[in-house]
């Protein structure tokens, strides 16, 4: 149901665009890593996976269970809630870990948070925390490095500017880019695969932004 509501959503909201690199696919039980920048990018990522043909569970923050509506709709999807900074964050990592053994896609901000930044502008991705890595570890399950820009267009700043931002958006109808890079086998220690993610969906990212015209991806 969310990628169906991400679909009809993210069109009325900008103008998505998606690319991938040659030979890219996404196989069952791969790992999608996607840099995050907005609380509108869960969305932009979804609809773009959607016309791609996949449909994945997402690893995301538990406060969103709290919700009304939304949260029962997580739930009855299986989408797994991360609670950061706790225990029972690990029992994230082994629902992800299920998903991936009964064939589903997992899409995961190994990022673990948003930036603190206010402005529109695109950043290459912040450093990764070990949850990939150890998902990775845990199941030998590919990573497939997506890119995304042009989300902070549609909402960033503080909440007062990110629901301006959502409320306007279908009046400004932002450019919106995503792009799928070519799988991954990552190997080596966890700081290895780690770092190697996070080279890929930098590299991901960057394809976007500069699909944008965005100056910090073509400056690089």
């Amino acid at each position: 149901m969310l990628s169906r509501i991400a679909e009809v959503l993210v069109p009325a909201a900008g103008r998505l665009s998606v690319t991938t690199d040659p030979g890219a696919g996404l196989a069952p039980g791969s790992i999608v890593a996607a840099n995050h920048t907005s609380l509108a990018d869960p969305a932009i990522v979804i609809a773009a996976l959607r016309r791609l043909g996949a449909e994945p569970v997402i690893m995301a923050a538990a406060g969103l269970w709290r919700i009304p509506l939304l949260g029962s709709a997580l739930a009855r999807e299986g989408h797994i809630p991360v609670i950061r900074g706790d225990r029972r964050a690990a029992a994230a990592l082994d629902l992800a870990a299920q998903a991936l053994e009964r064939g589903r896609l997992v899409l995961i901000y190994a990022e673990g948070g948003l930036p603190r930044r206010r402005d529109v502008a695109e950043a290459a991705p912040g450093p990764f925390r070990s949850g990939l890595a150890r998902i990775v570890e845990h199941t030998g399950a590919p990573v497939i490095p997506v890119g995304q820009a042009g989300a902070r267009r549609v909402a960033s700043g503080n909440a007062a500017k990110q629901l301006a931002g959502l409320a306007t958006a279908p009046l400004r109808r932002p450019t919106l880019h995503v792009h799928v890079g070519t799988p991954l086998e990552l190997t080596g220690d966890r700081a290895a695969r780690t770092a190697r993610a996070r080279t890929a969906v930098t590299a991901a990212w960057r394809t976007a932004a500069a699909r944008l015209r965005e100056p910090a991806a073509l400056s690089g």
